[in-house]
Formats: C-alpha cells, structure tokens, sequence
C-alpha cells in the first residue's frame, strides 16, 4: 500500500486511535500519555519497551506523514492526535479493525469481533466479514487475508501498514485457556484504570501550576 510504517510508527498511531475511541475524555495524548499507552502489556502483541524519544521519531515520521498532528487546544503541554480517518475516509468500524490490527498483529474473525468491542460493537461475525472485504478491496488495500494455517479452523487477516506480514507457523501458540481469558480481561481493565489515573494526576500537576500563577497575581 501507499502508506509504509515502521513498527514503532504503527504502535504509536494504533494508540492513538485507540485512546480516541476508548477514552475521548482524555484524548489527544500528550508525550507521557502517549508513551505509556505503547507500552502497555494488555492489548498488545507484541508488548514493546519504547522511552520518549522512540515515541518522538515515531510522532515525526507519522506528521511527516500527515497521519498525526499537534491539537491546537491551547494547552501547556503539546497533545498530539490522529488523522488516519481523515486520510483514508474510514468510518469508525472500519477505524476500530485497523486499530486492533495495529496493536495486536493478525487475527481472526472472532477475535477481532471480541477485542474491537470497547470501540465499536458488532452485531455479528458478518458484520465483520463485511468491514473487513470492504477494507480489502479499496484500490489501495488496508488489509489481507491470510492463508488458513495447517490445524487451525478460521483463516486470520492483518493490516498492510507495515507491509506483507511474515508469517512462521512454527512459532504459533494454541488458543489461551478460559481462565487466562479471563485474567487477561481483568488486567485489561486494570490497565485502563491505572491510564484514567495517570491522566488525572497530570491535569492536577497543570491545575496546581495555574492557580500558583493566579496567586502570584496578588502578591
């Protein structure tokens, strides 16, 4: 496709459409915000250890790219968001399938239903099927399907941002156990929390900064 990132490129940008889409409330991210997002270890694969300067040539490759730009929001700190819908014109179902695909490389159907559910709900396993040939048959395709690997049931698909995915059927692992679906889904959530709070803690740095400034005024 038209559009080539690297790895780091498209941890940064899945991010960011995801904290749009899951969190608005604290979306656009600004540099820590962001850096924490990539690094988390729930709803990631692979779980990636990128500081703030990895973060930074990211965000310049994607502006340079016209994916990402700096909010005018008039805040102390600069927040950066996304403009993949914008470039490429997809609506938000479209949005939340690359995004998962981003984040947490190939997958199937069912798993792409499950996990994009916190930024768009499906209906059905059609109504995916349906997002995603839409998203393959653009002149410029945005994703693939891959072949259906030897003892596995359900064919995966995956994003061509990041070019044709190399693929190693040896190094793939069975289905997780119910359990660990479950304390993985716990984490998840977790995650999310200890994000909110982050986000809480620094606009109480920014507030304690303005009102020392407005008490300043009457010294």
């Amino acid at each position: 496709m038209e559009i080539q990132l690297n790895d780091s490129e498209a941890r940064v940008l899945g991010c960011l459409v995801e904290k749009e889409m899951t969190t608005p409330e604290y979306y656009p991210l600004t540099l820590n915000a962001l850096t924490n997002a990539c690094n988390q270890k729930s709803n990631r694969d692979p779980v990636m250890g990128m500081n703030e300067e990895n973060v930074v040539r990211a965000l310049d490759g994607l502006r340079f790219k016209q994916l990402v730009v700096v909010a005018a929001d008039g805040g102390r700190a600069p927040k950066y968001r996304h403009l993949l819908a914008e470039k490429l014109r997809l609506i938000p179902p479209e949005l939340a399938l690359v995004c998962e695909l981003l984040l947490r490389g190939p997958q199937t159907q069912g798993e792409l239903r499950t996990r994009a559910e916190r930024m768009h709900a499906f209906a059905d396993l059609s109504a995916v099927e349906e997002v995603l040939r839409e998203l393959m048959e653009r002149e410029d395709p945005l994703v693939t399907k891959l072949a259906r690997q030897a003892g596995h049931k359900e064919a995966r698909y995956a994003q061509l941002f990041t070019g044709e995915p190399l693929l190693c059927p040896e190094e793939r692992t069975p289905p997780a156990e119910a359990a660990r679906v479950r304390v993985m889904e716990e984490n998840d959530r977790i995650s999310q929390l200890e994000e909110q709070v982050s986000c809480l803690r620094e606009e109480v740095v920014v507030l304690r900064q303005l009102m020392d400034e407005f008490k300043r005024q009457f010294e």
